[in-house]
This record gives structure tokens, C-alpha cells and sequence, in this order.
């Protein structure tokens, strides 16, 4: 695995344990182990189902650093051609994307005639075939052949809008000489924060769209300015990205409260805090830590797999058996770990690491 950026304290500690809490959601969500352990511990299982999901939260704002790190770290983009680096995300994420689909797809179809439970999707049909190999499975209202695919889907539009408004804040910058880039990018970003936060979040009928996610995005990407103008001790300039989250974050929170933006204006100003006090938060930089978090994505999209297959195997065998179903749960935790270092070793890690996968493809990618 590669070494992590000591640049960027935390990050890959984040993602681990928003990794983490997602695995568990989906094991207290999905399949019977869940239902059968649940009078035992119905405060966990409920806290799971309900919290659990909110560690979505926490990738966005990460991914949203990242991406100014790579991007644009002084607020200017650093790329070249626009739909190019697009394309390259693309690709970078659909390798690992489509092997873990093909095992879901697989598992589904040889548990199906023994295991009638709705957590098991239907046979693909060839438009849902396309439709998810191209991202588009929500846009196309086509049901999703895995959890947690939507993400993967978003995560491409996050990027994306965030690449089309850099790149075209250079084109008004060559008309408008008047007005730099960096203002241009970062106001049309801005922008289009504050109407994700005011409006387009507080909109469910846009939640497969990345316009409802774009004001968590935002706030990574305002949190890593923010931290680089702290490093280079220009206060002024720190302290107006500051007040920016705090006063967009803010608002949005006192038109419509919601847990979601809360945890994500937490996790952004904790980025910040994060990469000027990184001694006193030694055990964020552990081994094992950092490893889960490089490998984050491919457990995100491996578990579901490991987890319909552990719950098949269980509920068949040991449907009633309180332990049985506790000792499942835990294997299929683990299997999920397992399964995911084996996806990135063997397809994202190789993927980063090919002739063609530029340094901001591997560090942009969370």
C-alpha cells in the first residue's frame, strides 16, 4: 500500500472508520442475522440503521478535500483538458466498481433459489446492466443491483461539476482579464454550494443527483483552502474561508436542520484542525488505520456482496440461533475487510498505480 500523505493528516483515519460504520449499517439494515439479534440489542441495531448511513458524510467532505488538494490547490485549476480528467475518474472508479458488481451479481444468483429474502436483487436485466456500468442506474430509475452503488454514481458528479466550474473559470478569466480565476472559480463554486445547501438539499427527488450533495463536497473543498492559507500564515485569507462554512453551514442549518450537514460542517472544520495539530492525534496516523482507509473503497464496494452471501449461509443453517446469527454478523464483518483488501491489491491499487493514471487520479480518488 502506498504511504499515506502526511500532508493530509486524518484523511485516510476518516475514511476508515466512515468505512467502518457503514459496513455495520448495512449489516443492521440488510438480511435476517439483524432481525434475529435485534431483541438483544435494539439500542446498537436501531443506532446503526439510523446514524449509521451518515457516515456518507464523511467521504463526501473528504473527497471534496482531496479534490482541491489535487485540483486546485491555490483555487486555480492545476489540470488540463477538462472531459479528459473526467473520463480518467471515470475509469478510475468503474474497475474495481464493475468487479464488485460482477460478485454481487453472482452471489445473488446462486443464493436466489434457496434464500427468498427482499435484500436479494433481482436477476440484472441488459438496460440495468448499462445503465450501472455507465452511473446512471438512479438517473434511469433503474433498481440499484447493489447498496451503496448510488454513491459511486454521485461521487462522479461531484467531481465533475467541480472540474467543469474550475475549468471554466479559466475561459471567463481569458475573456473577463479583469477578474482572476481563482475568484471566478471559487465564487461559481460557492455559488453552487449555497444553492445545494439552500435549496437542492432540502429536495429528495434530487438525492440521485450530485446537486443534492455538492454543499457537503463544498465544505472539503473550502476546508483544504482554508488549511493552506493557515500554513502559509495568512490569516486574512484563513479566516474568510472559516467565516465561508461557518455562515453557509449556518444558514442552511437555521432555514432546515439536518444531522447530515451537521456532521459534515463537524467533519470540515475538524480537516483543519486536523493539519495543524496533527501530534496531539497520533493515533489517527496508526497503521492499520491508514491501511483500511486507503482500502476504503473497495470495502465499500465488496461488503455487500460478502454480506448477502453470510446471511444467506446463516439463515439457512442457523435461522433462530442467537449466537450463530452474532458469530455471522462478526465473520461477515471481517469477510468484508478481507474481501476488500483483496479488491484494492488486486484491481484499484493496480489501477492507480498503471502508466496512465496521473498523481491527482490517486490522490483525488477517496
Amino acid at each position: 500500500m502506498r504511504p499515506p500523505d502526511h500532508r493530509l493528516i486524518g484523511i485516510d483515519a476518516l475514511k476508515g472508520i466512515a468505512c467502518l460504520l457503514i459496513v455495520w449499517h448495512h449489516l443492521a439494515f440488510y438480511g435476517p442475522m439483524s432481525d434475529v439479534i435485534y431483541p438483544r440489542a435494539p439500542g446498537l441495531t436501531d443506532w446503526l440503521y439510523d446514524y449509521g448511513r451518515m457516515a456518507v458524510q464523511v467521504f463526501l467532505v473528504v473527497s471534496g478535500f482531496l479534490a482541491a488538494s489535487s485540483l486546485a490547490p491555490g483555487g486555480v485549476a492545476v489540470f488540463g483538458q477538462a472531459t479528459r480528467l473526467v473520463f480518467r475518474r471515470y475509469l478510475r472508479l468503474v474497475r474495481p466498481y464493475l468487479v464488485a458488481l460482477t460478485v454481487t451479481v453472482a452471489v445473488a444468483w446462486w443464493v436466489r433459489p434457496w434464500f427468498d429474502h427482499s435484500s436479494v436483487p433481482d436477476a440484472p436485466t441488459l438496460l440495468q446492466v448499462l445503465a450501472h456500468g455507465l452511473l446512471l442506474q438512479d438517473v434511469l430509475a433503474q433498481d440499484a443491483l447493489s447498496a451503496g452503488v448510488w454513491y459511486v454514481a454521485i461521487d462522479l458528479q461531484l467531481f465533475a461539476l467541480t472540474v467543469l466550474i474550475l475549468g471554466m473559470a479559466r475561459q471567463l478569466q481569458r475573456r473577463w482579464p479583469g477578474v482572476s480565476a481563482r475568484l471566478w472559480g471559487t465564487g461559481l463554486l460557492l455559488l453552487l454550494a449555497t444553492s445545494s445547501l439552500l435549496f437542492f438539499n432540502r429536495q429528495d427527488h434530487f438525492d440521485d443527483t450530485g446537486l443534492y450533495f455538492f454543499g457537503a463536497y463544498a465544505l472539503g473543498l473550502l476546508a483544504f483552502w482554508a488549511s493552506t492559507a493557515v500554513n502559509k500564515a495568512s490569516t486574512r485569507t484563513a479566516g474568510l474561508w472559516l467565516l465561508a462554512m461557518a455562515v453557509l453551514s449556518g444558514a442552511a442549518l437555521a432555514l432546515d436542520f439536518r444531522g447530515r450537514l451537521a456532521l459534515a460542517l463537524v467533519v470540515a472544520f475538524g480537516l483543519v484542525g486536523l493539519q495543524q495539530r496533527a501530534m496531539h492525534w497520533r493515533w489517527l496516523q496508526s497503521r492499520w488505520l491508514t491501511q483500511l482507509g486507503q482500502m476504503s473503497y473497495s470495502v465499500f464496494l465488496i461488503h455487500f456482496s460478502v454480506c448477502l452471501l453470510v446471511n444467506a449461509v446463516v439463515s439457512r443453517f442457523w435461522p433462530a440461533q442467537m449466537m450463530a446469527n452474532a458469530l455471522g454478523l462478526l465473520a461477515a464483518f471481517l469477510l468484508s475487510l478481507l474481501a476488500g483488501a483483496v479488491l484494492y491489491r488486486a484491481v484499484e491499487y493496480r489501477g492507480s498505480r498503471s502508466p496512465r493514471s496521473m498523481p491527482w487520479t490517486r490522490a483525488a480518488l477517496s
